[in-house]
C-alpha cells in the first residue's frame, strides 16, 4: 500500500494535513497556545485515536482547514497518549471533557466548544 499511496500522492496529502497542526503534548505547549491565543484566535482539536468517530470528524476537519483562509492556530491534542492535558484543558477553562472537541480561545479565554458532529470551522 505505501508504494501505491507515494505513487497517488496519499503519503504528501498526510504530510501536508500533518504541517497544518501544532500539537499540545505538556502543560508548557497548553501554556504557549493559551499565551498565542491574546495575538490571534487558537483552536485545539482534542481527537481520541481509539474512536472512529473521531476520526470520521477530524478528517472532515482537515479538509475544512486545508480551504479556510480564516487566521487561527491549529493546535491537536491526543488524547489516549496525553489525557492528563485534556483534564487540565478541562479544569483550566471550565470545559466538560468530550471527543472529539474543539475549543476555540481568544484572549486567554474559551469563546467556542463544539463535539462530535457539530464540530464547524464556518460557525468560529
Amino acid at each position: 500500500m505505501g508504494f501505491l499511496d507515494q505513487i497517488f500522492g496519499k503519503k504528501e496529502e498526510q504530510d501536508q494535513t500533518k504541517s497544518l497542526w501544532r500539537t499540545i503534548e505538556s502543560e508548557k505547549d497548553l501554556d504557549l497556545a493559551v499565551e498565542k491565543s491574546f495575538k490571534q484566535k487558537v483552536l485545539i482539536f482534542k481527537h481520541s485515536t481509539r474512536c472512529f468517530i473521531s476520526k470520521t470528524v477530524l478528517k472532515s476537519f482537515e479538509k475544512q482547514m486545508e480551504n479556510s483562509d480564516k487566521d487561527q492556530i491549529y493546535y491537536f491534542l491526543d488524547l489516549i497518549a496525553y489525557r492528563d492535558i485534556s483534564n487540565e484543558i478541562e479544569s483550566r477553562f471550565g470545559v466538560t471533557h468530550q471527543s472529539p472537541q474543539l475549543i476555540a480561545l481568544e484572549n486567554g479565554k474559551p469563546v467556542y466548544n463544539a463535539s462530535h458532529q457539530s464540530i464547524d470551522l464556518d460557525q468560529i
